[in-house]
């Protein structure tokens, strides 16, 4: 084993044929410090530890040598270029996509929830129901399971011409008087007829900002929002959702929603089991805010929702949002290639969901002392059916 400098220095001496006199008594001891003090022992010493005059490289030798080095970084640098190429990217309209519904979600989803203080009350007093009774068996659900609002109203488009779709429920005077809340079975129909009511307005303007939407026909727009608004606001309340008690964390103490909250509202186990399923599911996955909102941007845009006309155009949209989720997950989670097939599995699990609740408003909405608690807004995309 031999410095770089003894080497050439040795390479050096045969080359030219040197011939070093010591000016002591040839035994010098050579050192990294003082190797350079007598060339004619430092010459003996590499002759010493094994080096040969034979070994040395001619002058095509030391080329031929530079340029296998040279050749093999070049080959180095060209396996990264083409591993670089190869590394999953977002394209530059697909980073632009998720952007816009980052930016999307933002203005229609205020995770203050202060809006929620303008709904009718919430009354959780009265009659425990038998829906009620039995909600409480699903707080120990998650062991068994699988797996910025403006106070103001949206302003709306007037070519979407969506009438009473499209008007906020501001009149009140339909509402019970406390006594006769306390007395209904249905004492939090009020409070949540108006949290529904709410977001659905706030799907209606976070569909308005996906690429492509406002370009679809009126009457597509009107089908793709009527028969998806429930599936997307379950998709939405995922946020806050709370695996730890199974509740609906909006805020303050009056605002955090138990499953017997929502049985008081009309809607029984048949629909809060699986749902209560799906949203415990959905967490798990530790979506990122991009996947999250795609997957209601993919939702929204499904061609084969009733009432919808232009269907390879919707599909179209569909296609290079899916195109775009499965480029970021590709980015983002390189070891998660089940990551996309299981939140397109949520989306059938939601379609199941919409149908029951279906069933169940329906059956609701059949009672005149119940459906005048609904607002105009949820009367009209939930009671009349586009299929």
């Amino acid at each position: 084993m031999t410095c770089e400098g003894c080497k050439g220095f040795f390479r050096r001496s045969m080359k030219r044929k040197a011939s070093f006199t010591c000016p002591f008594n040839g035994s010098c001891t050579i050192t990294k410090d003082n190797r350079r003090h007598c060339q004619a022992c430092r010459l003996k010493r590499c002759v010493d530890i094994g080096m040969m005059k034979e070994f040395i490289l001619t002058d095509e030798e030391v080329q031929r040598k530079k340029d296998l080095i040279q050749r093999r970084k070049e080959e180095e640098a060209q396996r990264e270029a083409e591993k670089e190429a190869r590394r999953p990217r977002l394209s530059d309209e697909q980073s632009h996509v998720i952007a816009t519904l980052v930016e999307a979600h933002h203005k229609t989803y205020d995770d203050s929830y202060s809006d929620f203080c303008r709904f009718r009350p919430p009354v959780r007093e009265g009659p425990v129901t038998r829906s009620a009774s039995r909600a409480a068996s699903l707080h120990s659900f998650s062991d068994a399971s699988s797996d910025s609002f403006s106070h103001s109203p949206e302003s709306v488009d007037n070519k979407m011409n969506f009438n009473n779709l499209l008007m906020m429920y501001q009149e009140h005077g339909n509402s019970l008087d406390s006594s006769e809340e306390e007395g209904s079975s249905f004492s939090m129909l009020p409070h949540l007829a108006d949290l529904v009511s709410y977001s659905i307005q706030k799907v209606i303007g976070f569909a308005k900002m996906i690429p492509g939407f406002r370009e679809l026909t009126a009457e597509d727009q009107i089908a793709l929002l009527k028969s998806s608004a429930i599936e997307v606001i379950m998709l939405r309340s995922n946020q806050s959702f709370n695996l730890e008690d199974m509740s609906w964390s909006c805020g303050g103490p009056d605002f955090k929603y138990q499953i017997t909250d929502v049985t008081k509202a009309g809607h029984s186990l048949e629909l809060l089991e699986p749902l209560v399923k799906f949203q415990v599911g959905l967490k798990k996955l530790n979506l990122h805010e991009e996947e999250h909102v795609l997957l209601m941007a993919i939702c929204l845009l499904s061609p084969d929702r009733p009432g919808v006309q232009d269907h390879p155009r919707i599909e179209a949209l569909q296609d290079k949002l899916s195109e775009t989720l499965q480029a970021y997950i590709r980015l983002h989670h390189p070891g998660g290639q089940l990551l996309y097939a299981k939140m397109i599995q949520k989306l059938a699990d939601l379609r199941s969901l919409n149908e029951e609740h279906s069933k169940q408003y329906r059956s609701l909405s059949f009672q005149p002392e119940h459906s005048m608690q609904l607002t105009p807004l949820v009367l009209e995309v939930f009671g009349s059916e586009v299929s």
